[in-house]
């Protein structure tokens, strides 16, 4: 498996095997391409109840969607964010979403687990926001906040599972 570097995404890009929609050149790095943060965000609910993590606890039990344009998260807290963009990939390329060093130098973890995208997933990816800090921060819709990393696969498959076409966080 490799790592696609900025001509090749570009060559996945013209050939329909990555489609990012809306899609902006100049987000291209030279082994990734940084997405946007939209402007949906799921903030935690306070509770006193203990959830047994089991394979039925759904997250949206246990938080509510915002929809803003910023939104602070304070130091110790985790919210839920979404790319403004869509990513597909075709069945032989997956990917990891990561941070970006900018932020992460902040104390702010962008995506904190999970960042496996499966072959052939299409959707607006779900970040995974921490504020490690001590300092509150205010997000803005449309920061350059993450980056995609696209790798080709051995053999091909097609993510079908809970998390198809997700829109929202």
């Amino acid at each position: 498996m490799s790592i696609l570097t900025k001509d090749e995404i570009l060559k996945a890009i013209e050939a329909g095997r990555i489609k990012i929609e809306p899609f902006n050149h100049a987000a291209v790095g030279p082994g990734s391409v940084d997405l946007k943060l939209g402007n949906q965000f799921r903030v935690f609910k306070r509770s006193e109840k203990i959830y047994s993590v089991t394979e039925d606890l759904d997250y949206h039990d246990l938080t509510e969607l915002i929809e803003a344009d910023s939104i602070v998260i304070q130091p110790g807290e985790t919210i839920l964010g979404v790319t403004e963009e869509k990513i597909s990939l075709s069945s032989s390329l997956c990917g990891w979403l990561e941070g970006r060093s900018r932020f992460a130098r902040l104390g702010l973890m962008v995506h904190i687990s999970a960042p496996f995208m499966q072959p052939g997933v299409s959707n607006h990816q779900v970040l995974e926001i921490a504020n490690m800090s001590r300092t509150p921060f205010r997000l803005h819709s449309g920061t350059r906040f993450c980056q995609f990393i696209f790798e080709e696969t051995v053999g091909e498959a097609k993510y079908h599972g809970k998390f198809d076409d997700q829109i929202a966080p």
